[in-house]
């Protein structure tokens, strides 16, 4: 099944990281490829691409959408954790620009097989890579219900997690857990159900889950960590999450590496931070503008933080 895939700020994407042509970027979070088609067109005519995605499905879709930008764009079947040691062996050290953008593609969530929704009725899976890793239901097999509710109170900020966690694990036991729909009802009933909620009360669980089964933010940090040492010095990196705990995240790496000047007792101050040093490209992160949100629903919780590499001294 294939939807159509809107790319969020892809403007605000553009801008922050300042395409020229001929300059050469890696996206590290392909997806349905609207952003790498953009870099490719800006940089044209000579630009080159480098799309990385763990996804063998959206890999074989985009590569047949990027087609007709030839050798300009290449790509590679990999997680973006590793995006370091994947650039470099496709020959792209050192690119003006890195881009992660890190939603679930439309694709993922209207495709019922792949379990991420609970719109469809599909295998408990979630595995961004379905060739790899554990899925869903064979996680939930072996978790006890303390471990259960951490994740859905650490990664879906669920204010009854362990409420909820019993619930699942119990219906786990009577052997009722049978997909994605019987999740998403073990939840609803759990809370109360919907009481004319605008956001299901699966959301959060959903989210969590699908966190904890691709240990997203262990590879988020190592992400963020490869894009800015990967980038050269005076390339950007921009990256777009979609929820606080993702933003959290990305604005303490990016503070890490913006460091501070520390004053010293003898007099003088040095600078203390993670290498390499950086600065940050706005103050607050960039947002959708109010046309986008009402055209793209995803829009509304998107955010862009945008970092550059400092010049090595």
């Amino acid at each position: 099944m294939t939807t159509v895939h809107t790319s969020v700020l892809l403007e605000e994407v553009l801008d922050d990281l300042s395409v020229q042509p001929g300059a050469v970027y890696v996206d590290g979070t392909l997806g349905g490829g609207g952003h790498t088609r953009a870099l490719l067109e800006a940089s044209a005519p000579d630009g080159r691409v480098l799309g990385i995605d763990q996804d063998p499905e959206a890999l074989e879709r985009t590569r047949e959408f990027l087609k007709p930008f030839g050798d300009r764009f290449q790509s590679v079947h990999g997680n973006f954790g590793n995006l370091l040691e994947l650039a470099r062996e496709a020959g792209f050290d050192q690119p003006d620009g890195v881009l992660l953008d890190l939603g679930v593609s439309s694709d993922q969530l209207d495709t019922p097989e792949r379990g991420f929704s609970f719109r469809f009725d599909g295998p408990l899976d979630m595995r961004m890579n379905p060739d790899a890793g554990v899925a869903l239901s064979d996680w939930l097999a072996e978790v006890e219900e303390s471990a259960l509710a951490q994740v859905l109170w650490k990664w879906g900020e669920e204010r009854q997690s362990r409420r909820i966690a019993r619930a699942i694990l119990e219906a786990r036991d009577a052997g009722i857990l049978t997909g994605t729909e019987a999740l998403a009802q073990v939840v609803e009933q759990a809370v109360g159900g919907r009481k004319g909620a605008r956001i299901h009360p699966a959301t959060k669980t959903f989210q969590s889950l699908r966190m904890a089964v691709n240990q997203e933010m262990d590879v988020l940090s190592s992400g963020l960590e490869g894009a800015l040492h990967l980038v050269k010095p005076g390339g950007r990196v921009a990256v777009i999450s979609f929820h606080s705990l993702e933003d959290r995240e990305v604005k303490q790496v990016f503070r890490r590496h913006e460091g501070r000047e520390v004053s010293l007792y003898e007099g003088g101050s040095r600078w203390e931070g993670d290498e390499p040093r950086v600065r940050t490209m706005h103050r607050k992160p960039r947002m959708a503008e109010e046309r986008e949100r009402d055209d793209n629903p995803r829009a509304r919780s998107a955010k862009l933080r945008t970092v550059q590499r400092l010049e090595t001294t």
